[in-house]
């Protein structure tokens, strides 16, 4: 492990409201218990809540809605709800961020677009066009992030600038819109979002630029935005459309620390969330060293454990970040019996457990799907 040097530094200014309320707390994840809702639930394409019969003819005829074309990534969960997003990969998804509700054993499911039709039309810039990642943090305050292309699969075509949006689950209400226009450039590719919250209740939001080798930083109390360039041994190997995945760590004690790596280079790196907070990262950064293989990382358990699986592999394992990176502190935790592949893993504080997305997303990307990808939320139950 060692520290590198070399990080660049720019900032913006920002309008940003107060850090929100008191509400649930982080829990960690057991997994000794029994479940009552073992079955995975399970659908293929996407079905929509139309307001009637007649809209959903004319999404039909005009193409806005093609079933099979419709694709959940990522999620997350309160109660019995589940929150979607849906990517706008190809022409005719509907509604991009969606909700439905936990049923288990069942064989479809219906969508309904949250919160509302109206903040799903495409070229309306207050509404969201593309949301690749969603993340609900400790105040049930849910936060998306939404590029801003669509049809990325097909001929990508950039409807407003990026942003991320949040909403309270409870009202429904956008409570805060954040615009990344003059933290990102025309090249940039937005991947996934983190929510967090320093020691005196501030909010800070970081998002991975893969094209930019670069992690923005959002500061909602303090009026101010900036992007931290990392140094180029982070993005050493790199293919030329990579993914930059980063995961948030949540320690014993109440500090956090920002891992991460891109798919194709060969170590892992970590940051003290303090040191990206106040923008002196400089040499901060460590190298956690080798990976032994090309880590595709899942999701966390909002405390100190990731889940991650290899490129192409359907097994997910855990590692606790208290022991040191090692293929010895892999533990095996899940394996899709249908050879799937997860793209979540995410806390079902409910049923104090981990539920994982998995969907036949490679045939998806190359188009052969037949009626549409084959879906499934289902509960983490392997090898501890």
């Amino acid at each position: 492990m060692r520290f590198l040097p070399g990080l660049i530094l720019i900032a913006l200014s920002w309008s940003a409201p107060r850090a929100m309320g008191q509400g649930t707390k982080y829990g960690l994840w057991t997994p000794d218990r029994a479940y009552s809702d073992s079955q995975p639930i399970q659908w293929t394409g996407g079905q929509f809540e139309f307001p009637c019969a007649s809209t959903k003819s004319l999404f039909k005829s005009s193409g806005k809605y093609i079933s099979k074309n419709v694709i959940a990534t990522r999620a997350q969960l309160i109660g019995d709800t589940i929150y979607l997003a849906l990517p706008r990969y190809r022409k005719g998804v509907p509604a991009t961020l969606v909700k439905t509700q936990i049923q288990s054993g069942t064989c479809s499911t219906t969508f309904k677009p949250y919160p509302c039709w109206d903040l799903q039309e495409e070229g309306n810039c207050k509404a969201l066009q593309s949301v690749v990642d969603l993340v609900v943090d400790q105040n049930e305050v849910l936060w998306v992030l939404d590029t801003g292309i669509v049809n990325t699969l097909e001929t990508p075509v950039r409807k407003c600038p990026p942003k991320v949006v949040a909403m309270s689950v409870k009202t429904g209400k956008v409570l805060k819109s954040v615009s990344l226009e003059g933290l990102t450039s025309s090249s940039s590719r937005l991947q996934y979002l983190v929510v967090d919250y320093a020691p005196d209740g501030g909010c800070f939001i970081y998002v991975s630029d893969a094209a930019n080798r670069a992690i923005i930083v959002y500061n909602l109390q303090a009026d101010r935005g900036f992007r931290v360039v990392l140094p180029k041994a982070v993005s050493a190997g790199c293919r030329s459309r990579d993914v930059l995945y980063i995961a948030l760590i949540r320690r014993d004690c109440g500090s956090t620390e920002l891992y991460f790596t891109y798919l194709s280079t060969s170590k892992l790196f970590s940051l003290k969330s303090e040191y990206l907070r106040s923008g002196v990262a400089d040499g901060r950064i460590l190298d956690l060293g080798k990976k032994p293989s090309r880590m595709v990382i899942i999701g966390t358990d909002n405390g100190s454990a990731i889940f991650f699986r290899n490129e192409g592999d359907a097994e997910v394992y855990r590692w606790d970040t208290n022991s040191t990176f090692s293929e010895t502190n892999f533990k095996p935790v899940y394996r899709s019996q249908t050879c799937q592949l997860v793209t979540h893993a995410v806390p079902d504080y409910k049923r104090n457990t981990m539920r994982v997305l998995q969907s036949n997303f490679p045939d998806y990307m190359q188009n052969r799907i037949g009626c549409g990808a084959i879906q499934q939320l289902g509960l983490m139950q392997g090898c501890w």
